[in-house]
């Protein structure tokens, strides 16, 4: 008898483990529940705001390009390698960068409080303003170091810097080449800067209810953490010899089936 029921004994033990170690939909999945899902962003709250040590790239035109050249920043030439032994020139517009109470310091206006004012808004502010000066200009801004941060259960952590200022989690997740099977897509958070404090938020992913979320849209030097999964805390908490042992096991298992026979 003995001899007749080790083997599928072992086996049975073998196939349990493997259908425990199953994960469902639920846990896996992202954007669930779609069909109830009722998107109503509002654009004007998650709109990026700036602040202070943003660099900002500002250009002023008008029909008559002579009446705004006071208002532009002179173009530098930055070097760059060429040829084996010479540097070129790469032309680049000077940045404008955000003290730390939430000024510049603009040609001809002098100083301009900037901070907590979106792109869009500044762009107006600006043009009232220089309108006092020369007749119907165009005001150019672009927010040229937004960064975020994505760490944890992510195929390639890191800082990432875009020239995008309306940057989704979904998006950021992808320049982080996605979650790891052993990532939490249940609890993501989400840790922000509001002027002197910090606050942080937890975000399902597997729920398409976060589409609506504040959090959806990412502000300037976010960090985005993903959990690791329970399967990979307990691996994380393994004797380092645990392989040695299972292989130890695996020949004990050889061995016992072997003599049984």
């Amino acid at each position: 008898m003995k001899t007749r029921f080790t083997l599928p004994i072992i086996l049975g033990i073998l196939s349990l483990l493997l259908t425990g170690s199953c994960v469902s939909r639920k846990k896996m999945a992202y954007f669930q529940n779609m069909e109830e899902l009722k998107a109503n962003i509002d654009a004007s709250k998650s709109a990026l705001k700036i602040q202070p040590n943003d660099l900002l790239t500002i250009t002023v035109s008008a029909a008559n390009m002579e009446a705004v050249q006071p208002f532009n920043l002179p173009v530098t030439s930055a070097p760059r390698m060429g040829e084996p032994g010479s540097v070129t020139g790469n032309m680049q517009l000077q940045s404008y960068l955000v003290d730390s109470d939430g000024n510049i310091e603009f040609p001809v206006l002098g100083t301009v409080h900037v901070a907590g004012l979106t792109r869009q808004q500044l762009v107006e502010k600006l043009k009232k303003e220089i309108a006092a000066y020369v007749q119907d200009p165009i005001v150019n801004i672009k927010i040229i170091n937004f960064q975020v941060t994505v760490l944890g259960e992510v195929n390639r952590p890191g800082t990432f810097t875009v020239p995008d200022e309306r940057l989704s989690l979904t998006k950021a997740l992808g320049l982080a080449g996605d979650l790891t099977i052993y990532g939490r897509r249940d609890n993501v958070m989400i840790l922000r800067e509001t002027g002197e404090t910090k606050e942080y938020k937890y975000v399902d992913l597997t729920d398409s209810d976060f589409l609506n979320s504040p959090y959806y849209y990412l502000q300037q030097n976010d960090v985005v953490y993903v959990e690791p999964n329970k399967a990979q805390l307990q691996g994380a908490s393994y004797n380092r010899n645990a392989q040695v042992y299972i292989s130890i096991a695996s020949v004990l298992i050889s061995l016992i089936i072997v003599i049984t026979r």
